[in-house]
């Protein structure tokens, strides 16, 4: 079966420190943490509600809390046999919400509820997992270029023109999209 601790290097390695970018939607964020997941784990152990100043002094132990309890075990990760699989899966929902238990629910045949249940794992299992990895990280790989011209879409509909290759870059998806795939690309290695 999976194990998170095979994962959880290869996540912290590509999120970094606290940032605040504007045009980041997660908004201020910590090792990945973005502060509205913050918020609901905080609100789930009965913490107070937190502030950006108590995100940027996020604790190792807190991350790794936040990582299994809010992702890995969303996908009851525990129970994938296959490792590889189980870091796809994980990380596609540790960077991009809901949509990285849809989608593959949708690959698999299954209802998609955003739901992790018996069905969902069944499927998961019984699937080849180099095939399905595979198949993730092309899905994946689409799921990110979709959302990067949705951005740039949304934005030349707003400027009412065709936004320049510096716009493009200063506002929008477009500038994390290669950050994403060489991310992406190396969660081969893993």
């Amino acid at each position: 079966m999976a194990k998170i601790e095979l994962l959880a290097p290869y996540i912290k390695k590509w999120e970094g420190g606290f940032t605040d970018d504007p045009a980041d939607a997660g908004g201020a964020t910590n090792m990945g943490v973005t502060i509205a997941t913050f918020e609901a784990y905080c609100k789930r152990k009965a913490y107070p509600r937190p502030t950006v100043e108590r995100l940027k002094r996020l604790t190792e132990n807190e991350w790794l809390d936040i990582l299994k309890t809010m992702f890995w075990d969303r996908w009851k990760a525990d129970l994938i046999k296959s490792q590889k699989v189980a870091n796809i899966l994980v990380d596609w929902v540790w960077g991009s919400g809901k949509h990285g238990i849809v989608i593959p629910q949708k690959m698999l045949g299954v209802e998609p509820d955003g739901i992790v249940g018996n069905k969902t794992l069944s499927a998961v299992n019984f699937a080849d997992p180099d095939q399905l990895f595979e198949a993730l990280f092309d899905a994946r790989v689409k799921f990110l270029n979709d959302i990067t011209n949705a951005s740039i879409a949304k934005f030349e509909r707003k400027i009412g023109r065709k936004a320049t290759e510096k716009e493009l870059l200063k506002h929008m998806n477009k500038r994390f999209l290669k950050g994403w795939l060489n991310r992406l690309n190396s969660i081969r290695a893993l």
